[in-house]
């Protein structure tokens, strides 16, 4: 049985596929808006990432979440740092972030522990 993770990743591949086989050019370039927002620019994107991490959780986007995390440790930060980024989400938005901080410290286990097995 599938991770609840990989689920997501088959989902979310999926969705996008859809997403994208239209003619409408506003999907299209929203779209391309999102993928050339996260470059290095004046801030580097490993920081947009974390940005968009503690975004993502103040939002409530589970996920968005998912998304960024699985960016974020394939950038190489520890689970320390991304804890931290959660933190600030945590103090930010306060207690109803608190079941997506929940989502997020299981998906990390997931990302991690796949990471480890990789390496």
């Amino acid at each position: 049985m599938p991770h609840p993770f990989e689920e997501f990743r088959a989902k979310r591949q999926a969705g996008n596929e859809k997403l994208l086989d239209t003619e409408n050019l506003v999907t299209k370039r929203l779209m391309s808006l999102d993928k050339q927002a996260y470059k290095d620019a004046a801030l580097p994107a490993n920081i947009k990432e974390l940005l968009a991490l503690t975004a993502s959780m103040v939002l409530r986007c589970n996920d968005c979440i998912d998304y960024h995390l699985e960016t974020t440790v394939k950038m190489g930060y520890s689970r320390e740092e991304i804890d931290e980024a959660i933190g600030i989400a945590l103090l930010v938005g306060g207690s109803i972030v608190i079941p997506h901080a929940r989502h997020a410290a299981e998906s990390l286990d997931f990302l991690f522990t796949e990471n480890q097995a990789q390496t």
